[in-house]
């Protein structure tokens, strides 16, 4: 198996609110004839937002349960300053704060909100992951 992934998919309550939610963040849907669910076109990989009990059900497990399952998605900024900013912005789209941003421990500056699914984020500037134009991050060797 080669190392990457190409696609992230959410299981989320309500589609429509999803959508709207990363739409208001000013991300760009990608393929918006398919029904039933959304992608959006992240770099090299694509963020998909597909209802939690389709997706249980096309996975052949319960969607029965909830809470942490271990898992966060990151973004990186270009700079500390734009951490609050994003930070910000998710709150206005609907998202929750669940850790506002602070220096952290290895150097960089990070917090995390949660979308309107509970799916966290973190956010955080790391000046030793740098990005490149496209934003890709680079992970030191």
């Amino acid at each position: 198996m080669e190392q990457r992934y190409t696609l992230l998919t959410l299981g989320v309550a309500d589609l429509e609110r999803s959508i709207a939610f990363y739409e208001y963040l000013g991300w760009r849907r990608s393929m918006r004839a398919t029904e039933g669910v959304a992608f959006f076109q992240c770099g090299g990989v694509a963020l998909s937002l597909y209802p939690r009990a389709d997706l249980a059900k096309e996975a052949g497990v319960s969607d029965e349960g909830g809470g942490f399952r271990g898992v966060a998605l990151a973004h990186n900024t270009r700079s500390r300053e734009e951490v609050d900013t994003v930070l910000a912005e998710a709150e206005a789209a609907g998202g929750r704060i669940v850790r506002p941003a602070e220096e952290a421990f290895w150097g960089g500056y990070t917090g995390y909100f949660a979308d309107p699914d509970g799916h966290l984020w973190e956010v955080a500037w790391n000046p030793g992951f740098p990005l490149d134009a496209e934003g890709n991050v680079t992970l030191p060797v």
